[in-house]
């Protein structure tokens, strides 16, 4: 008889085939939630979800990173508002094999979203999955498909979609406020790119999990900076407009009800910060829609005046460069000559709102679909890989929706 060794993917996949073949848990009103957080670096997710984890009834169970230090600061803060003590795990396939638990909150980096997704979702998990949702369309394609075929909860982290200011914008325009939109912009830069923020030159290797934290990318030796500042490498997030540009690109996707664009033509390069990181510092994107409006989004690190967000319309501006919980959108007549343009020095009162983090933990028990479904991370992903291959490609590149592919 042969001797096979059988792996750890095998062992995972075997306890995920058993987990499907359970009936599904139904929760009820007083069930308590049973949640992981795959990932706990400096996002901010753990303290949204300390926020509501009580009144939503959610026990912040298993705390999971690659990063000893960020696993165990993460267990002292949940001891401290929650007075639980969660377990600690170095893998994300341990948590997921687990028959308790019953969502995760996936924080870590871009390069490890859709696999880790995917995975949660085959292993009977509803999952918050941190933005851009892919970086790729073989890997977006993949992790849409597997969710919907688990019929899973999923929220994504664009959370502006969910502040007062955002759902009053949409019901605004959706009314006819600013008449038929032609353009919108976002221009968003700083001083510096905000990977410099995340570097820490300091880490040693025997605190840290390299190879988890490298997954499917080529190996190589450790380096720190990889590690802390990896939103600066191309390999593990592509740039601002995978790291940024998603936020404002999900924004006009919901306040217009836009899906993907038709054509992107993105122009990008270093001109400020030549260190030894991979992603541009700057880049300027236009974004084609099908439903007949042109996008303009553009970053500078070098400089960081001239930061707005703005939609054109035949009855005047929206002012959306504001995002906070008690902001207002400003609206005003200036730049047309409609007879019924908006009156100047106004603002769009605030609509009621739920915190995204909220609405995903009420999503879980009511199965609805939540605020930015799985259908708006495809969105979004598909603009912001759209824009990556034009970079890339020097070329202008162009969506088909009935397929799902891009072509350039």
């Amino acid at each position: 008889m042969e001797n096979k060794t059988v792996s750890r993917r095998e062992v995972l996949a075997a306890a995920t085939a058993a987990t499907l073949l359970r009936p599904e848990r139904v929760l009820g009103a007083n069930d308590r939630i049973r949640v992981a957080m795959i990932g706990v670096g400096r996002r901010g997710l753990l303290g949204e979800a300390l926020l509501f984890a009580k009144e939503s009834n959610v026990d912040l169970a298993v705390v999971c990173d690659t990063w000893r230090q960020r696993r165990e600061t993460a267990a002292e803060r949940i001891q401290k508002i929650l007075g639980t003590t969660p377990e600690l795990s170095l893998s994300w396939q341990d948590v997921l094999a687990r028959k308790d638990i019953d969502a995760v909150i996936i924080a870590t980096p871009d390069h490890q979203h859709c696999t880790q997704l995917a995975a949660a979702a085959r292993a009977g998990k509803d999952a918050y999955i941190e933005k851009p949702m892919a970086m790729n369309m073989k890997e977006l394609i993949m992790a849409v498909d597997t969710v919907k075929k688990y019929n899973r909860v999923v929220q994504v982290g664009t959370q502006i979609r969910s502040l007062p200011s955002s759902v009053a914008a949409k019901k605004f325009v959706a009314a006819g406020g600013l008449g038929k939109i032609i353009k919108v912009e976002q221009s968003r830069n700083a001083w510096k790119p905000y990977w410099h923020g995340y570097a820490d030159p300091n880490l040693k290797e025997s605190d840290v999990d390299w190879k988890a934290f490298l997954m499917h990318v080529k190996p190589r030796l450790f380096d720190a900076d990889q590690y802390t500042a990896w939103m600066g490498y191309r390999e593990f997030s592509q740039g601002a407009h995978a790291g940024l540009m998603v936020h404002f690109i999900d924004l006009l996707h919901f306040i217009t009800g836009a899906t993907a664009p038709r054509r992107v033509m993105a122009m990008a390069g270093t001109y400020r910060w030549k260190d030894a990181r991979t992603c541009p510092d700057s880049i300027e994107v236009m974004l084609e829609y099908p439903e007949g409006f042109l996008v303009r989004y553009n970053s500078t690190f070098g400089n960081g005046a001239n930061n707005y967000l703005k939609f054109f319309g035949t009855r005047g501006v929206m002012d959306a460069s504001r995002w906070g919980w008690k902001d207002s959108f400003a609206i005003g007549g200036e730049g047309t000559q409609d007879t019924d343009r908006v009156q100047p020095g106004q603002a769009i009162p605030p609509a009621e709102s739920v915190h995204h983090m909220k609405n995903y933990f009420d999503c879980l028990r009511s199965r609805q679909t939540p605020n930015a479904s799985i259908d708006a991370g495809y969105a979004h992903s598909v603009a912001a890989i759209m824009a990556d291959i034009s970079f890339q490609k020097r070329k202008e590149v162009t969506y088909d929706a009935a397929k799902r592919a891009i072509k350039a």
